[in-house]
């Protein structure tokens, strides 16, 4: 019986000791894998300034662009590579060099195919890049300026691209390169695509909104009021409603999608720049990069569950459940 119980001590420990989260680690130009405990376990190097993180289709790999710039508001060259992670090994894997395409940003990725689209702020545009070979096939004129994060549709045809500065949201098409250009609110950031595939959902950061977009009738039909400087939103899996962070307002948003209403913050106490989600949808995690923290929060209570705190001076960003 002792032995059992060992046993299962140590088969206890061990599990709390693997990762749950890869944040991106800005400041510090890293990705840190955190245990459920919010301790750090590894750390991987990467380029300066990294911004946003994503999964390979088979979750084997994590793809992280190198901005370059800390702010996008800074002038400045910035980088041009996306770095390649082994999520299994927590080692670099390399990386995919985009040439004259500097300041890659924001990313999805075709399930199908593995396909990366990725925006660039300099020169401003899409990119289109097939992780095999890891190559740019195809650069996109995103009709704007600035272009931020970028969502594809249910059945990766269209990219959807917020151009922050501009204030629209072009909808390009990957095989054609048509773009149609969709006014939104001020200064469109951060979207998800509902889990039904009917409907986008895109933040305004100056705008306090979210608009709907129809992606069949390429529109806007909608939009939802939040608080201070919406940046990035999830959906919950049962699709009744948005959580998103608020960077002016230091919290964490929650919007009825039916009733198209705000329906409660979370305070933070810390300007959020990421919100993401787990697969099961219970818990979200914001990152406060001015606090190197990143808050653990209970999507159903509406709580904070944990605070992470990261080494000084990291100053994490999104935060990826594995």
């Amino acid at each position: 019986m002792r032995t059992v119980l060992l046993f299962g001590t140590i088969c206890v420990a061990l599990h709390a000791q693997q990762p749950t989260l890869a944040v991106v680690e800005k400041i510090a130009g890293a990705v840190g894998f955190y245990s459920a405990t919010g301790q750090r376990i590894a750390g991987v190097k990467v380029g300066t300034h990294p911004h946003e993180i994503i999964y390979s289709p088979d979750k084997r790999y994590l793809y992280v662009t190198n901005n370059g710039i800390l702010w996008m508001e800074y002038a400045g060259e910035g980088g041009n590579t996306i770095s390649v992670i082994d999520a299994k090994t927590r080692q670099s894997a390399g990386v995919i060099d985009l040439g004259n395409h500097r300041r890659p940003h924001g990313m999805d990725i075709d399930p199908k195919t593995g396909r990366l689209v990725v925006t660039t702020e300099n020169p401003d545009g899409l990119l289109l890049v097939d992780t095999k070979t890891r190559k740019v096939l195809r650069k996109y004129d995103v009709k704007g300026e600035d272009p931020h994060m970028v969502t594809l549709d249910a059945n990766a045809e269209w990219a959807y691209v917020s151009n922050s500065t501009t204030n629209t949201i072009a909808a390009i098409h990957l095989e054609s390169g048509n773009v149609k250009l969709i006014p939104s609110d001020k200064r469109p950031q951060g979207g998800v695509l509902s889990r039904d595939g009917k409907l986008i959902f895109i933040t305004n950061a100056d705008g306090n909104s979210i608009s709907i977009i129809d992606p069949a009738k390429q529109t806007r039909i909608g939009a939802i009021p939040t608080g201070r400087s919406p940046g990035r939103v999830a959906q919950t899996p049962d699709r009744k409603t948005l959580v998103y962070c608020l960077g002016q307002g230091e919290a964490v948003g929650f919007a009825d999608i039916a009733t198209r209403q705000q329906t409660g913050i979370i305070p933070l106490g810390g300007r959020p720049l990421s919100l993401t989600m787990s697969a099961d949808g219970k818990l979200a995690y914001a990152g406060v990069q001015d606090q190197d923290k990143v808050y653990v929060i209970s999507v159903a209570e509406r709580k904070i569950l944990r605070v992470i705190q990261t080494p000084k001076g990291s100053g994490p960003d999104p935060a990826l459940p594995l």
